[in-house]
């Protein structure tokens, strides 16, 4: 809460001490009294006076409401002087909170609540990486808005990509692994690091049997390829989209088209991997050719094969998990990066679901992935 007096000075206090972390100046003492009678500690941080309180603190002191929900804390706040009382272990991990915002804030990035949690959770799971250097890493920019990770996973899995020549990323749906592969491939474009981008899916709701659907062959396929054609959009200036692709600097394709190729200085996305049958998948990892990365997403839960064929996506990490230059990263559901009510649709689906039968190893809530 914001204090309009000054802040309140602890009784029986037995130490005063100062110190830096990162960017903020903390003031601490030792009290006899933290909130609910406990002994505690309460410390005093002092934000830089370049850094706009509002956007700290969030407008209406959203952020800062958010804060006092997620701690067991007491929060008071004047001018730039933000003061936490409490337990030592909640004190040092709010600090730390507020420290990563401040970083974030002076590399120029925008807080929103979304930001506050993410840092948060990261915070809480007591990871090597620092929040502010997870959210901050910029991918992509294009019309104003930067690509970025926005879950350590997700920063796992794009360094990855820089690291490995193949890479696969496993999980949920809303977890960003096509999405992020899109603009690391479109980074690699513009960077001149390959000379074409490839983007990949089986169309397994035709069989692949496309010749028996009416219509141009374009027609028949653009169903299952708009997911990436729409990622696309977000990337590249659309007006230059149909001249990349009728170029052949850009291609979208379905797997099947893959067959007998030998793909050279090239970026090469493979979406839905979780519906290639071993074949499939052996077929397309052997298309990569010299001066090529290659992506596969896909979400081992989400299996649309026929029944009796196996997932290349399932049984390719036992396979190649020894083979160097390989890497298998996996995405969960807290890297969903989706709106709110995404998560408690799916949320709901899931609840609906424990309480049904499941039906050919399908359940209702599948589609909404």
């Amino acid at each position: 809460m914001r204090d309009p007096s000054a802040t309140r000075q602890s009784v029986g206090s037995t130490g005063v001490g100062a110190r830096t972390m990162g960017l903020l100046m903390t003031e601490s003492q030792q009290t006899d009294q933290a909130p609910h009678d406990q002994p505690g500690t309460r410390h005093t941080v002092v934000v830089p006076g370049s850094i706009d309180m509002v956007r700290l603190l969030g407008p209406g002191d959203d952020h800062l409401a958010l804060i006092e929900r997620s701690f067991d804390l007491q929060v008071h706040v004047r001018g730039n002087r933000i003061t936490l009382q409490g337990e030592q272990g909640e004190v040092a991990l709010a600090e730390r909170l507020l420290d990563e915002l401040v970083t974030l804030i002076r590399s120029g990035q925008g807080i929103s609540a979304e930001t506050v949690e993410r840092v948060l959770s990261m915070l809480r799971a007591e990871t090597t990486e620092r929040p502010a250097d997870v959210l901050s890493l910029n991918i992509l920019s294009n019309r104003g808005r930067s690509i970025r990770p926005k879950t350590l996973n997700q920063k796992r899995y794009v360094d990855s990509i820089d690291k490995h020549t193949i890479t696969f990323g496993i999980g949920p749906a809303g977890t960003g692994k096509t999405y992020l592969a899109m603009a690391k491939a479109v980074q690699a474009l513009q960077a001149k690091k390959v000379n074409r981008i490839i983007l990949t899916r089986p169309a397994v709701e035709a069989g692949e049997r496309l010749g028996f659907l009416p219509g141009t062959l374009s027609e028949k396929i653009d169903p299952y390829l708009r997911p990436l054609y729409d990622a696309l959009h977000d990337m590249v200036d659309p007006d230059s989209i149909p001249k990349l692709l009728a170029a052949g600097t850009i291609e979208v394709a379905p797997l099947a088209f893959m067959r007998g190729r030998s793909l050279n200085d090239s970026f090469i996305i493979l979406d839905e991997a979780q519906n290639t049958s071993p074949e499939q998948m052996k077929m397309f990892l052997t298309r990569l050719g010299f001066g090529s990365k290659i992506v596969v997403t896909g979400d081992v839960t989400q299996v649309d094969l026929p029944g009796g064929v196996k997932s290349g996506l399932r049984v390719v990490e036992g396979i190649l998990n020894e083979v160097d230059d390989v890497s298998f990263q996996r995405l969960t559901a807290h890297d969903v990066v989706r709106h709110k009510l995404v998560g408690k649709i799916v949320e709901a689906y899931d609840e609906f679901d424990a309480r049904q039968p499941r039906v050919s190893g399908r359940s209702a809530g599948d589609d909404a992935r």
